[in-house]
């Protein structure tokens, strides 16, 4: 289901069926891999990815990640990026 409004803080995201987070090594990159295509993910977008495992809430997925990252303004960023995620159908 792809949304049109930010999915609420409640909601447990995690990959779609099609989609795979893997990290290359040779590259040293996390890559998104989508149906014909993949995805180099750049500065910290992995690391809010692997926690969405369909586990944790976004509530809870922003709450470590401000933990992890103090000053950071996962706050405002992660749900947004989430959304974004989740509008190009790689999360469910």
């Amino acid at each position: 289901m792809r949304a049109e409004a930010p999915p609420p803080a409640s909601w447990r995201p995690r990959l779609a069926a099609a989609v795979v987070l893997r990290h290359d090594r040779l590259r040293g990159k996390d890559l998104l891999v989508v149906p014909e295509r993949v995805v180099v993910l750049n500065g910290r977008a992995a690391t809010v990815l692997w926690l969405c495992d369909g586990t944790r809430s976004v509530a809870e997925i922003v709450t470590d990640l401000a933990a992890r990252f103090p000053g950071a303004p996962v706050a405002t960023d992660v749900p947004g990026f989430l959304h974004r995620v989740h509008s190009e159908g790689w999360l469910r």
